[in-house]
């Protein structure tokens, strides 16, 4: 499969605020904090057209008890990645087939918060590394991929290089 890659679209700021006030309309008192990430999170940053949205929760422990709720909204679960990293739930929303948000629900401060919001805050603040990033995804994206979480993982050693120069600096 190709990944396809759009430029960045000012529109993902809105399409995250609207799904974002509708979590916490369903979440409630569980939620502690609701975050943009992912490429779409990063100005100028080219992107799978997909809103990453990453739920922090106060307790983990009720994380199993909200799964319906968002199910509910029109998200899919999927348990399976569960065996990989237990502590987060993964959803996917789609559109006529095709992806357009996909939530992350954690604890709040747990490592898998952290990296994320990391990254993020790192890329934003350092166009030339947003840049080489932007630059490893278009020349991934020319790849055949046998799915999505292979494309996903092409890009970790660039991730992980990049977390620790960030950690440097935080």
């Amino acid at each position: 499969m190709k990944i396809m890659l759009v430029e960045y679209d000012a529109g993902w700021v809105k399409m995250f605020e609207g799904e974002c006030g509708l979590l916490v309309g369903c979440l409630g008192d569980s939620v502690a904090g609701i975050e943009h990430v992912g490429s779409t999170a990063v100005v100028g940053l080219v992107s799978k057209p997909i809103i990453d949205i990453m739920v922090g929760l106060v307790d983990f422990s009720v994380a199993d008890s909200l799964v319906s709720g968002i199910v509910n909204m029109g998200y899919t679960y999927f348990p399976e990645y569960e065996d990989v990293m237990p502590d987060r739930r993964f959803f996917k929303k789609s559109v006529n087939g095709t992806a357009t948000h996909h939530v992350h629900m954690t604890e709040i401060d747990s490592k898998f918060w952290q990296r994320h919001l990391l990254f993020r805050d790192y890329l934003r603040v350092n166009p030339g590394t947003a840049e080489e990033y932007a630059l490893l995804k278009k020349e991934l994206a020319k790849r055949e991929w046998e799915d999505s979480n292979d494309f996903a993982t092409a890009k970790t050693e660039f991730i992980r290089r990049v977390e620790e120069q960030a950690r440097k600096y935080a």
